[in-house]
């Protein structure tokens, strides 16, 4: 080895003997608590959270140190795919005035409510996945999971919503003009609760954009790595996201680095 290497015999076991540098020492510590961190967000944090989250646990850190450590031990936020997004909107029922105009703020919880549909596939065929996210705070309050694409998915998930935020008088409930939402009976729910309906303009695909990019980061950091052999395991799966991971742990940019659960706390929500 040493020849290989062209350095001393003496040299080499001169090296061998000298103790870990503090530098080195400190590397490790902070290895340990990346790979932990890495861990718990099942793959999908890549430097930039994973510094936000060190700095919550109280461990001053710079952002290209994490990034140094994480290139040089190979760990890297699993891959992103593309995301196709589908929608079905032509049909004749009645369409709802668009009310928030790609405005995605909120003022306070239960002020506006987003919505929208995705799939995914397994073994025993396709499992749809209706959500409602508040956008004050990004959280998934309401979910619905069913093998068939009908008005049931998306009045299931609402009344989940309705039931666990007992929203105010005047909460907008904003989704595209999928025929699902366009029904005599969710029209019917979202009237019963005093929530005032609201529906994306013709054409723009933006006007759903934060719901859109929820199912984005749900299929990249989550669906996409997995095979599911049964709709059950699908389910089991998507509600350990939504609600131990991504509604309480998964750092969110928007809200200052913190998780929709952590945010509402921060800000009082009752």
């Amino acid at each position: 080895m040493c020849r290989i290497l062209s350095v001393s015999r003496s040299g080499f076991y001169s090296w061998k003997k000298r103790p870990v540098s503090n530098r080195d020492l400190s590397n490790d510590k902070l290895l340990f608590y990346i790979r932990q961190i890495y861990a718990e967000s099942n793959k999908t944090y890549g430097s930039p959270r994973i510094t936000t989250a060190l700095r919550a646990k109280g461990i001053t850190c710079n952002h290209k140190r994490v990034e140094r450590l994480m290139r040089a031990k190979g760990i890297y936020a699993k891959t992103k795919k593309k995301f196709k997004i589908t929608t079905h909107s032509k049909h004749k029922r009645p369409i709802a005035e668009n009310l928030i105009k790609m405005d995605f703020t909120a003022s306070g919880p239960n002020k506006v409510w987003t919505s929208d549909i995705t799939y995914i596939r397994t073994r025993e065929g396709w499992l749809y996945l209706s959500v409602f996210m508040d956008l004050y705070s990004r959280s998934i309050v309401g979910w619905s999971m069913n093998n068939r694409l009908s008005e049931s998915l998306v009045i299931k998930a609402l009344k989940k919503a309705l039931w666990a935020r007992r929203p105010p008088p005047g909460t907008i409930v904003h989704s595209d003009r999928g025929s699902q939402y366009c029904s005599y009976d969710f029209k019917e729910l979202v009237k019963n609760n005093n929530c005032l309906q609201s529906m994306s303009s013709t054409g723009n695909c933006y006007d759903n954009a934060v719901t859109e990019s929820f199912f984005h980061t749900l299929k990249t950091e989550l669906i996409y790595h997995e095979k599911y052999e049964t709709r059950d395991q699908a389910r089991k799966s998507i509600f350990k996201y939504i609600e131990v991971f991504y509604n309480r742990k998964r750092i969110h940019t928007t809200l200052g680095g913190v998780s929709p659960y952590q945010f509402e706390q921060m800000n009082i929500l009752v």
